[in-house]
């Protein structure tokens, strides 16, 4: 969705929240979309809720809350669904499950995080469209079958990261990628001008991209990594850097 478009989509939703005194929602936002809305300050002072249904999600709805609901109270399953996929002869891989819902005709927004583990996969998506993915029989060249389930039966996501720690000369984006993903400057340099690394999931070709504590940084085929601090000097006068990588 265009941001523009996001924007007022998400205002026009505050608005009604307000208006009603009932809870509203988007469909599921990217990462790049939900940093989007929050950093727009017309929703500044919005009781806004960011679930995607279960721990850990990437995509998310943003959920707008009446004055007499706290984020405590507000119950995601009655906003969203979940599917539960089991292939009885391989395992098919997030394309081969993406592909296929697509080609049923359901937008992308319409579905969040797909959880793959070994022959088995969980799939969020809209109340709206949970019966339609249940009757997916065919994902790639894999057979499958699949049924609605209790949000509360999805298993939580297997997140895996290791704590990196390393000095630059300054905190600019080609410095802080070479140093989290363990590749020379040069090399981070060129993988930015190439466009493969996003900056809180927005594509970045500036390798003199300031950096702060919080930016998540993705590289493509490499992962992604959160800088949680930054401060202090070496000897060297070097800048330390800590940051978190999914591995």
């Amino acid at each position: 969705m265009e941001t523009n478009d996001l924007i007022r989509r998400a205002e026009d939703l505050a608005a009604r929240c307000e208006r009603t005194s009932s809870v509203t929602a988007t469909a599921f936002l990217t990462p790049a979309e939900r940093m989007e809305l929050q950093n727009t300050p017309s929703l500044h002072g919005t009781a806004v809720v960011y679930s995607g249904g279960g721990t850990e999600c990437e995509r998310t709805c943003a959920f707008f809350l009446p004055f007499y609901l706290t984020a405590e109270e507000l119950d995601p399953s009655e906003y969203i669904s979940a599917v539960h996929f089991r292939s009885f002869f391989g395992e098919p891989c997030h394309r081969d499950y993406l592909g296929a819902l697509l080609a049923l005709g359901v937008r992308r927004e319409w579905v969040g995080d797909i959880r793959i583990r070994g022959a088995e996969a969980w799939v969020f998506c809209l109340p709206s469209v949970v019966k339609t993915l249940a009757e997916l029989d065919r994902a790639g060249r894999y057979t499958v079958r699949g049924e609605e389930i209790a949000l509360a039966d999805v298993p939580e996501e297997e997140v895996k990261t290791e704590t990196v720690s390393f000095t630059v000369q300054s905190l600019r984006l080609d410095a802080v990628t070479a140093g989290l993903f363990h590749v020379s400057r040069t090399t981070a340099a060129e993988l930015i001008r190439l466009g493969s690394v996003s900056l809180n999931y927005v594509p970045c070709l500036h390798t003199d991209a300031a950096i702060r504590d919080g930016d998540v940084i993705s590289v493509r085929g490499k992962g992604k990594g959160t800088v949680t601090d930054t401060g202090g000097r070496s000897r060297k006068d070097r800048i330390f850097v800590t940051a978190e990588r999914r591995v």
